[in-house]
């Protein structure tokens, strides 16, 4: 044998000695059932491997694999898997606390499971709304749950142009105009989600109320916390925000084409 090894082998031995001289140690060798003056590292392996086998139930070994979906849970980025993740493992508890007569256990993790199926079909439905929205349907009904009301009289200003950008807007009710570009805004339409995509969250416009009308308002904070409970969110939301800046920019384009078109006949 390498004498590396043998040295560190000599270290161990001086260390369970060591060890064994402590009463504490001592006591906690003789609960597991081994002589505190006769032990080596293969008793005390064989002995702990002992417990273990002694130890394997079938209630436990649920136990062992809902634990391991728990700690799969802490390592989750996205809240639909982790949902999913986390009722596997509370089912498996649940079986834990059947099989082991432990009605706490059982009766918690039985409760838990529903409230994380609650959870993960809001969320599912969520997606599917914001994809649905997504592929040409601009209606962002599904967004109305988290939106809170706001009613506005003719002529007061919504925000300015630069002003700090904290909330995206959905028209109900009135009418609103966009003073930079002189475009009227109907029921049904959004403003402000610009400001939510802007680097320094700054308004890109100013809108102005023409007529007595209603808003729902969400706040960005609220997006976002939307957003990190499902990313694929964010990028439906992306998609809608740049279908409505590209419907923007058409009407600019064709506003300009038939201003050009006026100047060149008024000079022919």
């Amino acid at each position: 044998m390498p004498s590396g090894s043998a040295d560190i082998s000599s270290i161990l031995d001086r260390i369970l000695d060591a060890a064994t001289d402590n009463l504490r140690i001592a006591k906690i060798l003789v609960q597991m059932g081994l002589d505190p003056n006769n032990v080596t590292y293969d008793a005390i392996f064989n002995r702990l491997l002992e417990i273990v086998l002694h130890n394997i139930t079938l209630a436990n070994m649920f136990a062992t694999v809902g634990a391991g979906f728990f700690v799969a849970t802490l390592l989750m980025r996205t809240m639909v898997p982790l949902r999913v993740a986390n009722m596997i493992g509370c089912a498996f508890f649940a079986i834990f606390g059947a099989l082991s007569a432990n009605v706490s256990t059982f009766v918690l993790y039985l409760l838990l499971l529903p409230i994380n199926a609650i959870r993960l079909r809001q969320m599912l439905k969520l997606v599917k709304k914001a994809r649905h929205a997504a592929e040409g349907d601009m209606s962002i009904e599904w967004l109305k749950p988290f939106m809170t009301e706001r009613k506005y009289r003719r002529g007061d200003t919504l925000f300015k142009l630069g002003d700090p950008a904290k909330e995206m807007l959905l028209t109900v009710t009135g009418k609103f105009l966009v003073k930079e570009i002189n475009v009227e805004i109907q029921p049904g339409a959004l403003m402000g989600e610009l400001g939510f995509l802007t680097p320094d969250n700054r308004r890109t416009g100013t809108i102005e109320c023409i007529e007595d009308g209603q808003v729902l308002t969400i706040t960005y904070d609220r997006l976002l916390e939307i957003y990190f409970q499902d990313p694929q969110f964010g990028y439906y939301f992306l998609v809608l925000t740049s279908q409505r800046l590209l419907q923007n920019i058409d009407r600019l384009q064709k506003q300009l084409a038939t201003a050009r078109a006026a100047t060149t006949n008024r000079i022919a």
